[in-house]
């Protein structure tokens, strides 16, 4: 009987994919099972807790409404700037970029440092807030805290990919329409929104889900203002609900990964809307 090739391509392949198999099943598949089936112990009824319970409901309500806003404001102000340091050339340019997307290397901890320093009850508002009025005024834990950072940490990524967008447009649509008297208003909503479209559509939903599922911010900051990761966390943490824990987790994950699947399904075939 003909003995197989171990050489074979097919054997070969087998060979090594089955660490990746491995690694799949055992990082990544097996936890995965475990989180959805692990609210079941509990009862049916743990899955829809986000839903039932007024205090995780307005938890997830916390955390969509905050990233939604984050993901607009970045979205126009990385627009704005990205668009514009692709379009003009000045000294310092790479300088003043380098220094824009540093914020990319910092975890989240200590950006929510950062805006202790700026708007904690020792930071420097406080400060002069005390010189000026007797008054400490703070604001680094609460919405406004929650949204600086976020802000902080998501406009670099916005602004390096409208650069990098800004810099591949087809210049010849803008001038074109420029040579027929379009103002720049014109320009703006007929050559670039269009041409920048799957680049908004993309940036959003990677920022809207790196806003929902930031953790280390939050930690930092959220005192006063909870969102969901933290709810997460303090329910198998503190109180070692594990079932309740995973339900949250799997709202969560839901929640980000349609955002995620509605931003392919239409940035797919933007002509089709």
């Amino acid at each position: 009987m003909k003995q197989p090739n171990a050489w074979n391509p097919r054997w070969r392949l087998l060979a090594c994919a089955a660490p990746a198999a491995v690694f799949f099943t055992a990082f990544w598949l097996l936890p995965v099972v475990r989180l959805l089936t692990l609210p079941a112990t509990k009862g049916w009824a743990t899955y829809f807790a986000v839903l039932t319970d007024s205090r995780y409901l307005q938890s997830m309500a916390n955390t969509v409404a905050l990233s939604v806003a984050v993901t607009l404001a970045t979205l126009l102000l990385g627009a704005a700037v990205g668009i514009y340091l692709a379009r003009h050339a000045f000294a310092g340019k790479r300088m003043l970029l380098s220094l824009l997307t540093l914020p990319l290397s910092f975890p989240g901890v200590i950006i929510g440092f950062f805006v202790i320093l700026l708007g904690g009850r020792q930071g420097l508002v406080a400060d002069i807030g005390d010189s000026l009025f007797g008054e400490r005024i703070t604001f680094a834990y609460g919405l406004l805290g929650l949204f600086l950072a976020y802000l902080y940490f998501s406009l670099p990524r916005a602004i390096a990919t409208y650069a990098a967008a800004a810099e591949a447009m087809n210049m010849q649509l803008e001038e074109a329409a420029r040579s027929l008297g379009a103002s720049r208003l014109r320009v703006a909503r007929d050559v670039w929104l269009p041409e920048l479209a799957p680049t908004t559509l993309a940036c959003g939903a990677i920022l809207f889900a790196t806003s929902m599922g930031a953790f280390g911010t939050a930690f930092t900051l959220a005192s006063k203002f909870e969102v969901i990761p933290i709810t997460i966390y303090n329910e198998f943490t503190n109180y070692a609900n594990f079932a309740l824990a995973a339900s949250l987790s799997i709202a969560l994950g839901l929640v980000t990964w349609l955002v995620l699947f509605a931003a392919r399904r239409f940035g797919a075939n933007p002509v089709a809307r």
